[in-house]
Formats: structure tokens, C-alpha cells, sequence
């Protein structure tokens, strides 16, 4: 019998990419053969040596036998250049070409007699599940969020989201319950991008009501989630029982197992982080798209130098400049006193984030709360000090504080400006926190057992392709 044959398409972030790599290891080693697909641009951050802050692991990825790439041009080959992208322009530029390349990438699989199984995508390409079905061929959802967040943009567009909108123009205090869901949600906590006030997301916000109307016309909707049972329970069930909608947790992204044979990418910083007592170090990294204000940056200095502990801080290269906003005039350093810090800690503009959360000097995670660091710092059991920005990652920093109980969440000033002296009482609380990792070791061990052999999420993942394929088990 042939394998299975799945067609991965994936949105062209870091956000995206490295849980979707992860996905495709992982179909390739329970018998599929998987062809991933994203944009040329994409294709080269993936293949290019120190192509990223967080999220970063993709280019240290080593495809297994079974798996393939294939891209294709979204127009903007070379990057999006210094001004800011369309965001409405450019996901009708990445339709039109994405949908092109995948009509003829599985005509030309049908005619060398090698037809595909099923294809998986990524969150807000909805279309990617038209030309499936044009083309007759089973589709699912891989949403590389929380099953917290889908649930929540899921109950926006049905019923709540008059309620949600109100809310956030006249009391953002204001918390709302959702049913099936453990915590109520302060609307400042609910994922920004549910904002359609905001001029910058209400493109945003109509994809996402498409992604969902997609997923309504299915009769039995197949949607994989990078999280896992015993981490969500009831999120994952929540949208069961009113709206038939079946979440399948098959994460984590990462695989516990492989952090045990690590390989040293990062000599200098393994060697420094080996050189300081266990759980002694923080750990600052805001990811691959945040970009922080200069006076956040001074913070942030300003709280690590009072704690006075070591610290690993990555500061991209793009993010240790600033340019006058006014006519592009000279660029200064965005930390004035970067001889104070390297005396206490270390700056880099890159690493390897399993690497250094797996290290046992680790103590903290300052982290603007992404899943994939989110989930990474859960299945390494560090606990973190949450700073998020925006999008999904507000949803996810009260996750962590107040269900998963992993971390605290900083609080900012009347000009949204987070504190030196409010990092260092999180950091006081984080590093002095025995329950925070009590939690934090117990969520480590429970992701291990999740992606074993054997586990939920290995469980789940089988059942899923033997559904698809029309077997009653894949061994």
C-alpha cells in the first residue's frame, strides 16, 4: 500500500513555520510522506543560518526522508522593504499565487500517478480549504494557537462579538465569561486582533470571519492544534457539545525527546550559560517581530541592572537602532548603557531558544508571550515573566499567570510603559516563586508524556491520518 500523502501549506511566519516543520517530522515518522509548502521568501529565512531571534529553530531543521519543500512567489520575494505592507493587498497577492501553485502542484502529483492524501493549512489562508475542495481532496486546519484563543475568535463570530466590541470601546476591564472555557476573560485579555476598531486589524478581523465560514461549510471540520490534552482540557472540548467542532491537541511543536541530545549551535552562549549556578540566569527575548520602544528598552535595562542577576538578553541587530522618525537622520544606540549590562549579563543578537531554555542555569524567561516561546518555555519548565504586546499573546499571558500558573504578567504605567522597578518585583516574584516552579516542572513532565509514544498527543495525531485515510488504526 502507497503512503499517505499529505500537502502542508504554511502561512509565511516564524509563528507559523516552525510548528508546521514540526508537524511534518512528525507524519513522516508515524509512515506519511509530506510536501511543505510556503512562499520563496519564507523558504530562505527556513534555510539561512541565524535567520531569526525567537521562533528560530526552523533553520536548524534536518528533513527527515519522506519530506520535500516546494515554493512559490507571493510577489515580495526579496521582503516587504522599509515601508510598512497592506497587510488586505497582500493576503490577495499570497491568495491568487498560493492557489495557482497548489492547482498545479497536485495536477502534477495526480498525472506522475502520486496523488496527495490530504492537505493541511495554516491559520487565515482559507483558501488553501476552496481549492481543496474544488480539486476533491480532504482538508484540515492546523492552528498553531492556543485552543483558548481559537475558541474565543470562534465564539466572536458566533454571538459574542457585539458584546466583545462594545466592551473594548467603553470598559476594558470588563470581564466576560465564555461557556466551556475555565477562566473568565478581562477584554484586555482577549486577543487584540478581535479589535475591529482598529484600523490597523480590521483587515485582520474579516479573514478571520472567512477562516471561520470556511470551517462552517464542512461537514465534519478536521482542526489540529499545537497544544495539548492535560494543558487545555476544556478548551479543547468547549466548542464540542453547541457547535461540533472537534480541536485534536497533537502538540507541543517541539519534541521533548530531541532537547536530550541537543547539539551545540551555540557554543559561546553554552559555554556561558554551563559556566553560572543552576536556575541562576534570566532569559529576555521579545521575538522576531516585536519591536520595542527606546524608553521600554532603558526599562527593562534599568529593572536587570537593579535585580542584579545574570542575564541572557537578545537584542536583534534592526531592534539596537533607532531612526529618527523625521527625515531618517542618524541612528543611535536604543540601550545607553550597554558596558553597565555586559558587566552583569550577556547581549546577543541571536540564539537558539530550546537550547538556552533547556540549559540548567536558566531560572526566567522574560518573554512577550508567542506561543511558540510560551509553549517552549512550558515544555522546558521554566517559569517567565510575561510581557506581551499584542495579538494572542495578552490570551496567553493570562493563561500563564492565572491557569497554567507558570508566571506573573507585568503591569505597565499610564503610558504603557513597563517600569524598571515593576520588572524587577516580577522578577523578584518569578525567581523566588517555588510553586510558579513546582508548575512549571509539573507542565514540563506532563508535554513529555503528551509526545511520547504512546501519548495524547502521538494518540491523536495517528487517529487523525487513519481517519483520513479510511483505516481504524495506524500502528
Amino acid at each position: 500500500m502507497a503512503k499517505p500523502r499529505f500537502l502542508l501549506v504554511v502561512f509565511p511566519a516564524h509563528g507559523h513555520v516552525n510548528p508546521a516543520l514540526q508537524l511534518a517530522r512528525r507524519l513522516v515518522l508515524i509512515g506519511c510522506e509530506v510536501t511543505f509548502v510556503t512562499t520563496v521568501r519564507a523558504h530562505r529565512r527556513m534555510i539561512t543560518k541565524g535567520g531569526g531571534t525567537d521562533d528560530n529553530n526552523d533553520n536548524n531543521f534536518t528533513p527527515p526522508n519522506g519530506m520535500s519543500f516546494t515554493q512559490f512567489s507571493d510577489g515580495y520575494d526579496d521582503g516587504f522593504g522599509p515601508k510598512a505592507i497592506d497587510f488586505t493587498v497582500y493576503s490577495l497577492e499570497l491568495r491568487s499565487r498560493g492557489s495557482q501553485a497548489l492547482i498545479d502542484l497536485v495536477d502534477s502529483s495526480k498525472n506522475e500517478g502520486r496523488p496527495y492524501t490530504c492537505m493541511i493549512y495554516t491559520f487565515i489562508m482559507p483558501w488553501v480549504a476552496d481549492v481543496a475542495a474544488k480539486l476533491g481532496i480532504p482538508v484540515a486546519l492546523f492552528c498553531v494557537q492556543t485552543a483558548t484563543v481559537f475558541d474565543l475568535c470562534y465564539y466572536y463570530f458566533h454571538g459574542y462579538g457585539d458584546l466583545i466590541r462594545d466592551k473594548m470601546v467603553n470598559d476594558i476591564s470588563c470581564s466576560l465569561g465564555f461557556p466551556g472555557l475555565p477562566l473568565d476573560f478581562a477584554v484586555r485579555d482577549l486577543p487584540s486582533f478581535l479589535d475591529a476598531s482598529d484600523s490597523k486589524l480590521g483587515s485582520l478581523v474579516q479573514l478571520f470571519q472567512e477562516q471561520f465560514d470556511v470551517i462552517g461549510q464542512e461537514s465534519q471540520p478536521k482542526i489540529l492544534v499545537n497544544t495539548f490534552d492535560a494543558l487545555e482540557p476544556e478548551a479543547l472540548r468547549a466548542l464540542c457539545d453547541n457547535y461540533k467542532l472537534n480541536l485534536i491537541g497533537i502538540g507541543p511543536s517541539i519534541n521533548p525527546v530531541e532537547l536530550r541530545n541537543s547539539d551545540d549551535k551555540n557554543y559561546k552562549i553554552s559555554k556561558w550559560l554551563n559556566s553560572k549556578p543552576k536556575g541562576s540566569v534570566i532569559y529576555v527575548s521579545f521575538g522576531s517581530i516585536a519591536v520595542l520602544t527606546k524608553p521600554q528598552m532603558e526599562e527593562i535595562a534599568k529593572g536587570l541592572l537593579d535585580f542584579g542577576r545574570p542575564f541572557l538578553w537578545v537584542i536583534r541587530e534592526n531592534d539596537n537602532k533607532n531612526k529618527d522618525e523625521r527625515g531618517g537622520g542618524e541612528e543611535e544606540e536604543k540601550v545607553s548603557f550597554k558596558e553597565e549590562l555586559e558587566k552583569v549579563g550577556k547581549i546577543v543578537p541571536w540564539c537558539c531558544q530550546v537550547e538556552v531554555l533547556s540549559n540548567n542555569a536558566l531560572g526566567c524567561f522574560v518573554t512577550h508571550c508567542g506561543w511558540n516561546s510560551t509553549l517552549e518555555s512550558l515544555v522546558c519548565g521554566v517559569p517567565v515573566v510575561a510581557f506581551p504586546q499584542s495579538v494572542d499573546q495578552l490570551t496567553n499571558a493570562k493563561l500563564i499567570e492565572d491557569f497554567w500558573k507558570t508566571g506573573v504578567k507585568v503591569k505597565a504605567n499610564e503610558e504603557g510603559i513597563v517600569e524598571g522597578q515593576e520588572i524587577k518585583r516580577c522578577l523578584e516574584s518569578v525567581m523566588g516563586g517555588e510553586e510558579m516552579r513546582r508548575n512549571a516542572q509539573k507542565w514540563r513532565d506532563l508535554a513529555w508524556e503528551a509526545s511520547k509514544d504512546g501519548g495524547s498527543s502521538d494518540t491523536n495525531l495517528k487517529a487523525f491520518v487513519s481517519d483520513v485515510i479510511g483505516l481504524k488504526t495506524i500502528s
